[in-house]
């Protein structure tokens, strides 16, 4: 295998996008675009990746950060002198080196790394990876001559009668010899009515040379979709929502409806994990085995152990042990660590708080800065009263504690192991060992009060 390069165009400003966002860095299944390309890209056995960059050119480095090598096309001039921008740091290498366009993300590792295999086999100098389209409208036509051989590419506008009913069609990507596209692009002419330096030039200039050009014919239309406007981003969307669940359906897991289920490329589920209608999985998170996710439920960023059920409920950076259930309608905000059997039931809340194995809140409380140990009951309507307008502050709940409904415990207190707090208590001074705490007013009975009321 040679020396493999590639050069990522992502200069264009994308005007049809009709968007405050860099094109290249509008979102695909939550990764942008061009980070698609590049993680593909990669996947083929690329070396080295230089990214043209314009418009923008900050934003796409902060994303790709040290992914990718950087070259500036100041002014867009056409595909071909974006990748003239590329020469300083690429000219002098031998080997070979992929074009493609950022805002190509369906494109796969696989398919990139036969077009490099075909490249190396024919010995070709250039290689375009192209597509057999059932409607080939508005691409530009593959015309090969009698032995198989690429003999020019005629784009819609310019092709005769017989060549628009050519099917086979030109993606935009291509491998070339690098020391050969640089030699072909340094005589690539903007004589054209829009003065733009085209890249497709530089096949018909190593054709004059005498050079041969092949082509490889990908497996999948829908991978060669290269995103300009809303319309044709909806679409990738959907192919790459298609791709990923079928890929998670091949692993073991069950789709109650995966046309309404949207995972992110970086999860991970375990097998036999059930997923309803409307789930929602996103960023770095991982789903155990023999897993239930209820409809309309969303998990960030968060670590799910085996054999838990989680029920149209939110989870954001946390993780949940085995056999632990959550919801319905519970939410957990970032930094909540649960332990193993945990029970969060209805309208429960827990933010950055550590829970036990064994513990239960079942419905109605706000968990919030709080290390709770095993085995509490946490009774309905409980709230950690952890925040006094300026500063936030712990609680710790020790083993078997028991805390009664609509209790407030008032940050920082130590309740130790066993303890009970009476229901409606407000908590402000620490609780020692199998102690009962109780704080309430003291009550008032008013005799004949529906009397006195019923005669005003």
């Amino acid at each position: 295998m040679s020396n493999r390069m590639a050069i990522v165009l992502a200069a264009g400003k994308g005007t049809r996008m009709k968007s405050s966002l860099y094109k290249v860095l509008h979102p695909v299944c939550g990764l942008p675009m061009v980070e698609h390309v590049i993680r593909s890209v990669k996947q083929s056995g690329v070396e080295q990746i230089v990214t043209i960059v314009g418009h923008g050119a900050e934003k796409v480095q902060e994303v790709l950060g040290d992914s990718s090598e950087y070259a500036l096309q100041a002014e867009q001039l056409g595909t071909g002198h974006a990748v003239l921008q590329a020469k300083d740091l690429l000219a002098s290498q031998e080997g070979t080196t992929l074009v493609i366009c950022g805002d190509t993300p369906l494109l796969t590792g696989e398919t990139l790394q036969q077009l490099f295999e075909t490249h190396e086999t024919t010995g070709a100098k250039a290689t375009i990876l192209t597509a057999v389209a059932e409607d080939s409208t508005g691409y530009g036509r593959i015309v090969r001559s009698a032995n198989g051989e690429v003999a020019k590419i005629v784009e819609q506008k310019d092709a005769s009668e017989a060549e628009l009913e050519i099917k086979e069609i030109n993606t935009g990507t291509y491998v070339f010899d690098n020391q050969a596209l640089f030699v072909a692009l340094a005589s690539v002419k903007n004589d054209n009515a829009q003065g733009e330096y085209y890249l497709p030039d530089v096949i018909e200039l190593i054709k004059a040379d005498g050079d041969s050009v092949s082509a490889h014919i990908m497996d999948d239309m829908d991978e060669a979709i290269g995103v300009n406007d809303r319309v044709a981003l909806s679409q990738a969307q959907r192919t790459m929502m298609r791709r990923i669940n079928l890929m998670h359906m091949r692993n073991g897991v069950t789709f109650g409806n995966a046309d309404s289920t949207y995972i992110e490329p970086d999860v991970v589920i375990g097998n036999d994990t059930v997923l309803e209608a409307g789930v929602q999985l996103k960023g770095q998170t991982t789903i155990g085995s023999n897993c239930f996710i209820g409809m309309n439920s969303e998990i960030i960023d968060s670590q799910i152990a085996d054999n838990v059920k989680i029920t149209q409920s939110v989870i954001e950076h946390s993780s949940v042990g085995e056999l632990s259930d959550i919801g319905p309608f519970a939410h957990l905000r970032p930094n909540s660590v649960l332990g193993q059997h945990v029970h969060i039931g209805n309208f429960v809340e827990v933010k950055n708080s550590n829970i036990g194995d064994e513990t239960k809140a079942g419905h109605l409380a706000y968990i919030g800065d709080a290390d709770l140990g095993k085995d509490i009951n946490v009774g309905c309507g409980t709230i950690f009263v952890n925040y006094n307008g300026k500063s936030k502050a712990r609680s710790v709940i020790g083993d078997q504690a028991f805390i009664g409904s609509n209790a407030n415990i008032v940050a920082p207190v130590n309740i130790g192991d066993k303890a009970f707090i009476a229901a409606g208590s407000t908590i402000i001074n620490d609780i020692p060992e199998e102690a009962l705490a109780i704080s309430r007013s003291e009550q008032k009975n008013v005799p004949n009060y529906w009397e006195k009321l019923s005669k005003k």
